[in-house]
């Protein structure tokens, strides 16, 4: 009988990262409105405004939810949801403007954009997307990004290996 049972993971810490972006949402707010209380400013107009801007930075602050299985990797944004499948890889980006971003595309079309860092902090993530980089590596699909994904690699293990000696007392 076959294992119907299939790997699956998750970023654990998006959680707390979005419970964050909520609160520095909430205590701008809170600031504003205290201090257009204080200085007897406050009317409804500002309040609404006020609420408005602390929505807007709570949404701008709100992390992607990073998801994997054995064969894709999905990315939900706050509008949108992009997936890839790692079986299918054919290029892996590493993009070094602003923000650190890993750029992954398949031979379907698909196109995934996510923070290297969650891959890092979270190795069950990690290890299903270099086991589906790995079978599309084996199948002459991916062409381009066997750099960056030795250099996200080097990465992953060195944070894996701090967190081990940090939880043994070693370090």
């Amino acid at each position: 009988m076959a294992d119907t049972t299939t790997a699956a993971a998750h970023d654990a810490y998006w959680a707390g990262e979005a419970r964050s972006a909520v609160l520095h949402g909430t205590g701008l707010l809170a600031l504003l409105l205290g201090i257009d209380a204080l200085s007897d400013r406050l009317t409804l107009w500002n309040a609404l405004l006020w609420a408005v801007l602390g929505a807007a930075l709570a949404l701008v602050l709100l992390p992607a939810r990073i998801s994997a299985t054995a064969d894709r990797l999905t990315v939900r944004c706050l509008w949108r949801e992009h997936s890839v499948r790692t079986d299918l890889l054919v290029s892996v980006r590493c993009v070094d403007d602003i923000a650190h971003r890993l750029v992954l595309r398949d031979e379907l079309g698909g196109r995934a954009e996510l923070d290297p860092r969650v891959l890092a902090a979270n190795p069950a993530l990690w290890r299903l997307l270099d086991d589906g980089a790995r079978v599309s590596v084996d199948r002459g699909l991916l062409r381009c990004g066997g750099t960056a994904l030795r250099r996200l690699a080097r990465q992953v293990d060195g944070e894996l290996a701090r967190t081990v000696f940090q939880v043994s007392g070693l370090s």
